[in-house]
Formats: structure tokens, sequence, C-alpha cells
């Protein structure tokens, strides 16, 4: 894995999401806990929600459109045949830092 420095833990807030742009397109990074983090697609499957604008819960995220909730760390939706991608994040230093060979894989959106 190659990690690139995607901003500060501090700059996402407690049980709430920023949008990180990308070469590869918009990934949402979700922070669910003191200093616990997500990456995944932006997009929600279904009607393109911008899951960014969701509500974070637990480990999950709700989409802000058609109430579709996503577990953050599978990407699996629940009750529905649909998934998002997700990207490897760690914390370093209060630094986050995203996998940069999961999303030179994704195609640009």
């Amino acid at each position: 894995m190659s990690w690139i420095d995607i901003g500060s833990l501090d700059d996402v807030p407690l049980r709430g999401a920023r949008l990180v742009k990308t070469r590869a397109g918009c990934v949402a990074v979700f922070r669910t806990g003191a200093a616990q983090v997500f990456a995944a697609s932006n997009a929600c499957p279904h009607k393109g929600g911008p899951l960014s604008e969701g509500i974070v819960h637990g480990t999950r995220v709700t989409c802000p459109l058609h109430n579709w909730v996503f577990d953050l760390e599978t990407g699996t939706a629940l009750g529905e045949e649909a998934r998002i991608t997700t990207y490897p994040v760690r914390i370093e230093n209060g630094r986050i830092l995203i996998d940069a060979t999961a999303l030179g894989q994704r195609s640009a959106a």
C-alpha cells in the first residue's frame, strides 16, 4: 500500500464527514469515533445521493436522499443488494492517510 495524507483528523467532525477531491474522483471521509475513520465513494448507488451529507451513526451512514444505510466497514447496503466502494485509511500523528493504490484502481468520477 502507498499512503497519502488527505488532512487532519480534526478536519472531520465527530460523527460527521468531509468530501475529499482526488484525481480518481471525490471520496467521502467519515469519522465515527474519536479516532475511527472510514473512506468510501461519495455517491449512493440508488440515486447518486451525496453520502458525505448523510447521517453518520455507529459505523454506518444513511443516504440523505432515500435513507439507504451503508456499513462503512464493508460498503454493504443494509437490506439492499448494493454496495459502495470503501478505501483503506489509517491515522498517523493526527493525520488521515488513505491508500493511494486503492484510489488508483478506481475510475475517475
